[in-house]
C-alpha cells in the first residue's frame, strides 16, 4: 500500500518539508502497521529538519503519533488490529497517514484518552516525567525554574511540578503566555523579554536561587540560568532553541556553589521497553486523573507541516501542536 508522508530531500528551512507518497511493505515479524489519526509536533523535529541533528536525506520527519493498529507481524503479542496505540521517539518518520513501527516501541492508549490528546501528550509528558522524576528528583518545597513555560512541555511541567508540591517558576515572554503559565501550575513567571532572569529569580527566592533550573533555550540564556541556581543545585540543559549551550567549565560549577550540570535526552530514559512502558503509564495515569490537562494550541493538516514548523520556531504557538492526516 501507499502512504502520504512528509519527507525532506535535504536539511534546511521549513520549505524543505514536502508532502509525497511512499510505498509501504508489509509489517515484519516484530512490527505493526498503524493508521495514524493524530501526529505530535515537537521541537526535536525542527532539529532533524534544519541540520542541528544529523539526518540522512531523503528521510521522513517526526517522532510521535497516535492511531489504530491495522495489521501485526507474526511474532507480535499483546497488540491486535483495532487497538488504539501511540508512540514517541526514534525512528524518524511520524509525519504520515500510515506507518510501520516496531511493536516494542508502541504503547496502548487508555480508554478515555483521545487520539489527539495522546499525540499531544505522550512525548512531551514522558519528557516531563523523566526530567522531574528521574533526571532530578523534584519534591515538595523545592523551587524549580522551567523555561518555555507556556509551551507544550512547559505547561505539563507546571502542572506536574505543582502536583508534586514544588514551587514552579516559569520563564516565558508576553502577557498572554505569562497568564497561560500561571493558569497551569506556575506560582510565579519571569518575563524573558526583561533580560534579567537571574535577578528576577533571586528576588522571588529571597536571594537563594532555585533547587533546579530546566533550560530548553540553550545559548542565549545559559549565563542567566547558571546565576539563578542555589548552591548544590541542578542545571538541566535539555534543549537548544537559541543554539547550543556553550561548553561548561568545571570551575564555574565550583564557583556557583558546587552545582550539578547535565545535558539529558528522552531517548536515554526510555531506551528499554520497560522504561518506555513505565514512563507512558505514568503520563496516562495523570491525564486520566486530570492532573495533566494537555493544551492543544494549534491543529494543522498534514500537508501544512511546514507552516507548523514556521510558527513553532517563531514562538507563535502555545501548548502542543498537532498534525491531522
Amino acid at each position: 500500500m501507499d502512504a502520504n508522508c512528509i519527507r525532506i530531500e535535504s536539511q534546511g528551512p521549513p520549505e524543505v518539508l514536502k508532502l509525497g507518497r511512499v510505498k509501504l511493505g508489509k509489517p515484519g515479524p516484530d512490527e505493526v502497521l498503524i493508521r495514524q489519526t493524530a501526529i505530535g509536533v515537537n521541537y526535536i523535529d525542527v532539529y532533524f529538519r534544519n541540520g542541528t541533528y544529523a539526518a540522512k536525506p531523503p528521510a521522513g520527519v517526526g517522532t510521535e503519533a497516535a492511531g489504530v493498529v491495522e495489521t501485526v507481524g507474526s511474532n507480535v503479542r499483546g497488540f491486535a488490529p483495532g487497538d488504539r496505540v501511540a508512540y514517541a521517539g526514534a525512528p524518524q518518520g511520524s509525519y504520515a497517514d500510515f506507518r510501520i513501527m516496531p511493536a516494542q516501541r508502541i504503547v496502548k492508549v487508555p480508554d478515555g484518552v483521545t487520539d489527539e490528546i495522546a499525540a499531544a501528550v505522550l512525548m512531551k509528558g514522558m519528557t516531563v516525567e523523566y526530567l522531574l522524576n528521574r533526571c532530578v528528583h523534584i519534591a515538595r518545597g523545592r523551587d524549580v525554574l522551567f523555561y518555555a513555560a507556556a509551551g507544550g512541555v512547559g505547561l505539563l511541567a507546571g502542572q506536574w511540578g505543582n502536583h508534586l508540591g514544588s514551587r514552579m517558576i516559569g520563564v516565558t515572554t508576553g502577557a498572554s503566555k505569562i497568564a497561560l503559565a500561571r493558569a497551569n501550575g506556575y506560582s510565579d513567571v519571569v518575563d524573558r523579554a526583561d533580560g534579567r532572569i537571574a535577578e528576577q529569580v533571586r528576588a522571588l527566592t529571597q536571594g537563594r536561587g532555585v533547587f533546579a533550573a530546566y533550560d530548553s533555550a540553550g545559548k542565549a540564556t545559559f549565563d542567566e540560568t547558571l546565576n539563578s541556581i542555589a548552591p548544590r543545585g541542578y542545571f538541566v540543559s535539555f534543549g537548544a532553541t537559541t543554539g547550543s549551550a556553550p561548553p561548561m567549565e568545571a570551575g564555574r560549577l565550583l564557583k556557583g556553589g558546587s552545582l550539578y550540570y547535565t545535558r539529558p535526552t528522552l531517548a536515554t530514559y526510555i531506551a528499554s521497553q520497560e522504561e518506555l512502558l513505565a514512563s507512558a503509564a505514568a503520563v496516562f495515569e495523570l491525564v486520566m486523573a486530570k492532573v495533566l490537562n494537555p493544551v492543544i494550541g494549534k491543529r494543522f493538516p498534514l500537508a501544512e507541516a511546514a507552516q507548523a514548523h514556521r510558527e513553532l520556531e517563531a514562538a507563535m504557538t502555545s501548548g502542543s501542536t498537532i498534525l491531522l492526516p
